[in-house]
């Protein structure tokens, strides 16, 4: 727990810095629109230090539950962390809570059209338990083609099914869109990779010498 608090600590914060620096800008600019479109939003923090309190306070206590949740798989698996390998196992993460989400529901800002949050919330769960299966079938097993085969189909199954589409006129330029949806998968991978590395390294740093 030690080792997740401080990985995911450092990874939160570091993800905090470039999402002020790079994604909340444009999460204003689309605010701009979404409130020329006159949607209504109950409650939202105020500008300046209340909002960014809250975005880095989520951040970073998002990260201590990824950290801890890598870790734990890890050890479940039976593997010890080295840098190298939390590199790989930050990698197998964002593939599994980014990058293939965002194959059917791509990153979007404040304005755009979007599904039943209860479709999307459970689509997003399918697909990041079925990718992490996947994976494990394909990369950790190593018990022959029959189970990498069943491994592949695990990847392929939320996508076949498809994800919920929203309908619905968008208020946010596409160029804003496409742009937001970038940023946010940029810094997934960002966080993954410092989040895989800096686990590998406190874990190496803190095991018992026998």
């Amino acid at each position: 727990m030690q080792t997740a608090l401080a990985a995911g600590a450092i990874a939160g914060t570091i993800l905090f810095v470039y999402q002020y620096l790079v994604v909340v800008p444009q999460i204003v600019a689309a605010e701009t629109y979404e409130s020329g479109g006159h949607q209504h939003v109950e409650w939202q923090p105020n500008e300046g230090l209340e909002r960014n309190f809250f975005t880095a306070a989520g951040t970073i206590l998002t990260g201590v539950a990824y950290a801890a949740l890598l870790l734990s798989t890890v050890a479940l698996c039976g593997f010890e962390l080295d840098l190298r390998r939390g590199l790989l196992w930050g990698l197998a993460g964002f593939v599994c809570f980014a990058v293939a989400p965002a194959v059917g529901l791509p990153p979007a800002p404040p304005g755009v059209p979007e599904s039943d949050v209860g479709a999307r919330q459970l689509w997003w769960v399918m697909t990041a338990g079925t990718t992490a299966a996947g994976l494990f079938l394909i990369f950790v097993t190593r018990r022959g083609w029959i189970l990498r085969t069943a491994g592949g189909l695990l990847l392929l199954l939320p996508h076949a099914i498809g994800a919920p589409q929203a309908t619905g006129p968008g208020v946010v330029p596409a160029h804003l869109v496409r742009s937001f949806a970038l940023a946010s998968i940029a810094g997934n991978g960002l966080f993954w990779l410092i989040l895989g590395a800096a686990a590998g390294f406190l874990s190496r740093r803190t095991r018992p010498v026998s």
